[in-house]
């Protein structure tokens, strides 16, 4: 591991180090990352970290960050993208099959991960997570890829499809400029992922070339309040270890805006694993139980849990209700990704 440098401490700091001074965000009265980033030299030619020195702890005991992101800045909203489907432009084939046209270009763009915290990632459509592709079973998909980035890159989509939509291969690599065409039948039915396959993989997904692709079943699911959260890390001083960690790639931004749900309202999670340098990541719910259907490809639960953990690349649909009103946390349980921004409320309403 290459630490980071602290020059007011006299030593090197490695992320948890950063935990035992007060981690990103650290508890009452800490400061943590603010000062290392501020001293810690640039790792890389288009690392921002300067900028990065501008946040500061929070003022009270609980977990959390001070200020707010500029949404529209970073061009993606972690609560939109909650319940951001997109289902492409729809057409159909002369057999009567549903076409879905999808387009998604590659770009380079910095973000804001926490207030005043940016890094420098590679996107899909300008956002991490890049776009939910959301189809049924049996239509055709057609995504033109264009890349606008720096670097080589491709798309590779779990589920079936032929050798030549693989996106795996030294010749379907997509330099900057170029665009390729991807097309093949959405199957089988479940949560479903895609990502970039250029080498070295562990760059290119950890810079964020990733998103969610969800395949219907023929007869709808029941209904639910849907919200899909990918889970993800970030390495901001390159020594390949994340420093902060989320859903949807702003740390601890449901602690700020917590989600809405009712009692006894079905709340179901497509929850996705995308997280670089760390074997496990994982989801823990408080005061409540949920079904899992593991990688969504059957309607029968697998287990009624509280907490589950997902290698990268692995998924499930979660089912719950919530009995009483109140506000209820989510979290990784690993504590080290708790407390460095991987944590959220629900905030529970009785039924009107």
């Amino acid at each position: 591991m290459k630490p980071l440098s602290d020059t007011r401490l006299g030593r090197r700091l490695s992320r948890r180090d950063w935990l035992r001074t007060g981690g990103v965000f650290g508890l009452a009265g800490m400061t943590g990352i603010p000062a290392l980033l501020a001293n810690r030299g640039d790792h890389s030619a288009d690392a921002p970290a300067a900028r990065n020195a501008k946040h500061i702890g929070p003022p009270t005991g609980a977990m959390h960050t001070v200020g707010t992101v500029d949404h529209a800045a970073n061009g993606f909203d972690p609560m939109e993208m909650l319940t951001d489907f997109d289902y492409g432009e729809v057409s159909t084939l002369p057999d009567g099959r549903v076409v879905r046209d999808f387009t998604i270009v590659a770009q380079d763009k910095e973000i804001e991960i926490a207030p005043g915290m940016f890094f420098p990632a590679w996107t899909y459509n300008g956002q991490v997570p890049g776009p939910t592709i959301r189809a049924t079973v049996g239509d055709r998909i057609r995504i033109r890829f264009r890349n606008e980035g720096s670097h080589p890159h491709t798309i590779h989509f779990h589920g079936w499809h032929p050798s030549g939509m693989d996106g795996s291969f030294p010749d379907q690599q997509v330099s900057p400029g170029e665009e390729f065409l991807y097309e093949f039948d959405a199957e089988p039915v479940g949560l479903h992922l895609y990502h970039c396959h250029t080498f070295p993989l562990k760059a290119h997904i950890h810079k964020g070339l990733y998103g969610a692709f969800i395949i219907d079943p023929k007869t709808p699911r029941p209904p639910a309040l849907e919200l899909v959260m990918t889970m993800n890390g970030f390495d901001t001083n390159f020594d390949g270890e994340n420093e902060v960690y989320a859903v949807n790639s702003v740390a601890f931004h449901h602690m700020h805006s917590p989600i809405s749900v009712k009692v006894g309202e079905t709340v179901r999670i497509y929850l996705l694993n995308l997280t670089e340098f760390d074997p496990v990541n994982s989801f823990h719910l408080h005061a409540s139980f949920f079904d899992v259907f593991r990688t969504g490809t059957r309607t029968e639960s697998d287990e009624f849990t509280d907490t589950v953990h997902f290698g990268q690349g692995e998924r499930a649909i979660l089912e719950f209700k919530f009995r009483w009103p109140g506000r209820y946390m989510f979290h990784a349980h690993q504590s080290e990704f708790a407390e460095l921004g991987w944590m959220g409320f629900f905030d529970v309403m009785e039924q009107v």
